[in-house]
């Protein structure tokens, strides 16, 4: 029984949405902990606490996506330089969508989780299709 249920995590794990999600998950965890302690306990306006918290994850997420997630082989310069493209897309269209849940008094907590929808799914093919795409195979010439 050990073995199926180890196979049956491997399978699952082979996935690179699982693994994607998973480490999103986590960053996640990470990015809404650092707008908390910036916007509520410290009192940083929200407008600028959000994109704060969202860049300071950037090594971090661009780092276990590339690795665990993506398991890419692709150059590094040139997929950091997509991965920041991506970022900026991706704070500008987060820090709006919490600011305007929350000026419509939905709070900023439940405009991050919408936040964080929008951009696990398309981010998810942004980065299997753009950022981590590995090189193709070169064939030989004969």
């Amino acid at each position: 029984m050990p073995n199926r249920v180890g196979g049956a995590v491997r399978r699952i794990w082979s996935h690179s949405a699982v693994r994607y999600l998973v480490i999103g998950g986590f960053c996640f965890l990470v990015d809404a902990g650092l707008l908390w302690i910036a916007h509520d306990l410290l009192g940083v306006p929200l407008a600028i606490a959000t994109p704060v918290a969202f860049l300071a994850s950037f090594a971090v997420t661009y780092t276990l996506q590339r690795v665990v997630a993506f398991a890419s082989d692709s150059k590094v310069v040139p997929s950091v330089a997509r991965y920041t493209a991506l970022v900026i897309f991706n704070t500008i269209a987060t820090t709006a969508i919490v600011w305007f849940v929350d000026s419509l008094g939905g709070g900023w907590f439940v405009g991050k989780v919408l936040a964080v929808i929008a951009t696990t799914v398309w981010n998810y093919f942004a980065y299997r299709y753009w950022v981590f795409t590995n090189p193709p195979a070169r064939s030989s010439d004969v």
